[in-house]
């Protein structure tokens, strides 16, 4: 007689830590910019050798960009992505085309670094406005396509998803309302009345935003927030 002994496998539930993870992240990647957008040693109507003046006269400035940008573009995709999976139960075509825009967008704000990447090296390398400003201009197509990709991306992307957690009445209204209004903030602050203060209230907003979402993402029991994983 042969007896057959059944095993039990025993599968880790992470599903606990996600979601602190992704609570601990929504609210850094629009912080991060906010921060960006008020250091930022010149405005974004300046012309190319404005803004690399600037960057040379203050390269301690142009240094914290780069901090701020780099944890930025670490962290807006997941946060992104986490929103959206708060939101698609509910609104779940709003929030795929909000992610369709909002993660490419996102994504492209590592190519856009790269100029202020330039105006810092320059600045650190001696190199003088007229020299690092020729360099600039001569930026690759791909440079146009990421910018473009970014404003229309983050800016409409953002505006749906706040209608998208305003529908789906996952967070409170005010955390709705905060991300829908963030980025017209923004715009204005950036292109119309140029001014970094109104550019951290608007990027400010979002951050106060998606620390909401984080914390209903924490409020959530895991079989909420995710299947568990197969043994």
């Amino acid at each position: 007689m042969t007896t057959t002994a059944a095993r039990t496998t025993t599968v880790a539930d992470t599903r606990g830590i996600s979601r602190w993870a992704a609570a601990i992240v929504l609210p850094l990647g629009p912080a991060a910019v906010a921060v960006l957008r008020f250091v930022l040693p010149y405005y974004t109507t300046d012309d190319t050798n404005g803004m690399a003046a600037k960057v040379i006269a203050e390269p301690g400035r142009g240094s914290a960009v780069l901090w701020v940008g780099f944890l930025a573009v670490l962290t807006l995709v997941p946060a992104a992505y986490a929103a959206g999976k708060l939101t698609r139960r509910r609104a779940p075509k709003l929030t795929l085309v909000a992610l369709a825009l909002l993660i490419p967008g996102y994504l492209a704000l590592g190519w856009l670094a790269s100029e202020d990447q330039l105006f810092w090296s320059g600045a650190h390398a001696g190199l003088d406005a007229g020299t690092v400003t020729r360099i600039a201009e001569a930026v690759h197509p791909t440079g146009s396509i990421a910018g473009v990709f970014f404003v229309m991306g983050h800016v409409l992307g953002t505006i749906l998803l706040g209608v998208a957690l305003w529908r789906s009445q996952v967070v409170a209204r005010w955390a709705a309302v905060a991300v829908i209004v963030s980025q017209p903030i923004h715009i204005v602050a950036a292109v119309i009345i140029p001014s970094h203060p109104l550019d951290l209230v608007g990027w400010g907003l979002q951050a106060v935003g998606f620390a909401a979402v984080g914390w209903a993402i924490l409020q959530l029991r895991n079989d909420e927030w995710d299947l568990p994983a197969l043994p």
